[in-house]
């Protein structure tokens, strides 16, 4: 008898696992995949290899393009793709066995196979080999993730037309990469193989891309990968691929005309959805939307069965890692009698492009439609004295901020790591801080931060000292 069963040992399921044992709980968590490791999607093939290929094809992208403006000649550059798949595979592997240990550490068990609910909170485990073992708890977390969503009428063959898993270990880079929708997904891993050489065509379906993010944004982000050299077709309705030796030709309608094209590798990136495949739910009895997947809990994660709970990508709000691990936490303290809070207005995103994009709080669209008064604060990394020596003065900092009250509403920044900038921002926003807090803050100089002070001043003053 476990105080808590988790199926699912991904961000949000082994984090909750963990934090639950340090609280003195009897956890086990049951895993699914058949190589036994551990991290669910993020850490397998979603956030973790995308991100060693990202850096890779970065570096990659740098030695042939950037160093000889820094006066750094090389005679030959070559591309070793097996050596580059094999070190991504390698830092995968030393997280996943990391987690093994902390699951070790924290006495943590682990069962590999199949979870299925049971009524009674029990948990059925078909192990690899068909064998079944039932677990016992006195409560169960539903943390099972999501999973790459499939167009009925462009399936999934795992060689011409592919989901993000199969794009992250391509045995040689495609000569031409179509890539299906335009969000975060797609840019990244267009990023990847167009860095490494291949010619990547992006169709998306809305007339703009990255849909939830901030619209200026987005504009200059398609702005900046079209001249890198990314193609993008918007308005772009898909309506097939078919596959001809070894190429694949995708049909689509711009404008109400027939379009087409033709290229060796399709990624379809329209998004992710619940993975509830053989979970029990309906035999549990527990709620969910049929349509989107998602179960449905209250604001302590309870689902309408007693003592079954669920988070992460399972439930509503964004599909972010850093979302599911910090309902893990508050999970598994709300079990210990404590309190805990989230606060979903404030999580971060991150784009890891390049340069990156990075957001906290809301978007101007979103501010305008409030209809509150605002005030914006914009700085360029090209005032900034650090990015001019990185030599990545593209983007900028943009800020915010309540007319009145000065208090910040949302910042958005197109930049040189933007990914760690955002989280002073974060930091400020959570204590309701305002753009004069942020601004009267030192920042180091010259440092990368700089820019979000003066973009801060900027929103608060009218007016950056350095722009």
């Amino acid at each position: 008898m476990f105080d808590l069963v988790v199926i699912g040992a991904g961000p949000g399921g082994y984090v909750a696992a963990i934090r639950a044992a340090q609280l003195g709980k009897k956890v086990a968590v049951v895993e699914r995949r058949s190589n036994k490791a551990l991290g669910g999607t993020c850490l397998n093939v979603g956030c973790i290899p995308s991100k060693a290929l990202l850096d890779s094809s970065e570096l990659f992208d740098i030695t042939l393009n950037k160093l000889k403006k820094h006066g750094v000649f090389v005679s030959t550059v070559g591309l070793d793709l097996p050596t580059m798949m094999a070190r991504k595979d390698a830092v995968v592997k030393s997280l996943t066995d990391g987690i093994a240990f902390l699951f070790k550490k924290n006495k943590v068990t682990s069962v590999y196979g199949t979870g299925k609910l049971l009524p009674g909170k029990k948990v059925e485990v078909t192990a690899a080999d068909g064998t079944k073992t039932v677990l016992e708890a006195a409560n169960v977390l539903l943390a099972t993730g999501s999973e790459s969503t499939e167009l009925p009428f462009m399936k999934y063959d795992g060689k011409f037309v592919v989901s993000s898993t199969e794009a992250l270990a391509f045995d040689a880079v495609p000569e031409h990469l179509i890539v299906v929708g335009a969000g975060y997904i797609g840019l990244e891993l267009g990023s990847v193989w167009k860095r490494l050489g291949a010619k990547v065509t992006v169709l998306e379906f809305l007339p703009r891309i990255l849909p939830v993010t901030d619209g200026e944004v987005a504009a200059s982000v398609q702005k900046i990968l079209t001249k890198q050299g990314m193609e993008f077709h918007l308005e772009t309705k898909v309506t097939g691929a078919k596959v001809d030796g070894k190429k694949v030709t995708v049909t689509a309608e711009q404008g109400g005309k027939a379009v087409s094209f033709s290229g060796d590798k399709v990624l379809v990136a329209v998004g992710r959805r619940p993975y509830t495949a053989g979970l029990g739910l309906d035999d549990a009895g527990v709620n969910y939307d049929k349509k989107s997947g998602k179960v449905a809990v209250d604001k302590q994660f309870r689902t309408n069965v007693p003592g079954v709970f669920a988070i992460g990508d399972l439930i509503d709000g964004p599909t972010l890692a850093h979302k599911a691990m910090e309902e893990g936490v508050a999970l598994a303290e709300i079990l210990a009698g404590q309190k805990a809070h989230l606060n979903y207005d404030l999580i971060p995103s991150a784009i890891y492009i390049w340069p990156e994009v990075a957001a906290v709080g809301q978007t101007e669209e979103q501010v305008k439609a409030s209809g509150r008064q605002y005030k914006t604060g914009k700085v360029p990394f090209a005032a900034s004295g650090r990015a001019k020596a990185m030599d990545e003065q593209d983007g900028y900092v943009k800020i915010l901020t309540d007319a009145k009250t000065d208090r910040i509403l949302g910042v958005h920044i197109l930049g040189p790591r933007a990914s760690d900038l955002i989280a002073e921002a974060v930091t400020v926003m959570e204590y309701h801080g305002s753009a004069e807090d942020l601004a009267r803050c030192i920042h180091g100089h010259p440092t990368l931060t700089e820019t979000v002070g003066e973009a801060a001043r900027a929103a608060w003053l009218g007016a950056a000292i350095h722009a």
